[in-house]
């Protein structure tokens, strides 16, 4: 992702449902989002065209209605919300940050697996 794009944690929110389901457009958005947030059309509309302008989704037309995508991977983005995480607190955070990640997140044998598995690999220099 790059440096100048800042999503917004109310964009996030669209974002979240164009990774999991695109293209969509602003109605299905909206109706995707009334499970959890209570937003006026407007607003979803607003936030639909900002994420255009900052270039995180893009659109194709069919008729007269536009359906949305995401340009921006979810693994990019949050790589980006990471260093921009230690770059407002610095360095030396790593354990604190994963104990409370730990402490706040249930998971499964697999994921614990997984997570051995990086740490293993990054123990032995090996690159992801």
């Amino acid at each position: 992702m790059s440096d100048e794009i800042k999503i917004a944690n109310a964009e996030m929110e669209i974002m979240r449902i164009l990774w999991r389901n695109s293209p969509l457009s602003a109605k299905e958005i909206k109706k995707a989002l009334s499970e959890r947030k209570t937003w006026d059309p407007g607003t979803i509309k607003s936030l639909i065209n900002r994420l255009h302008t900052k270039k995180a989704i893009g659109f194709e037309t069919r008729g007269n209605r536009y359906f949305y995508f995401p340009l921006i991977s979810q693994e990019s983005c949050i790589q980006a919300e990471t260093e921009s995480f230690v770059s407002k607190f610095g360095g030396g955070l790593l354990k604190t940050v994963v104990s409370a990640f730990l402490d706040s997140e249930s998971l499964s044998d697999k994921e614990i697996a997984e997570l051995k598995q990086l740490l293993d690999e990054k123990g032995k220099g090996t690159p992801k």
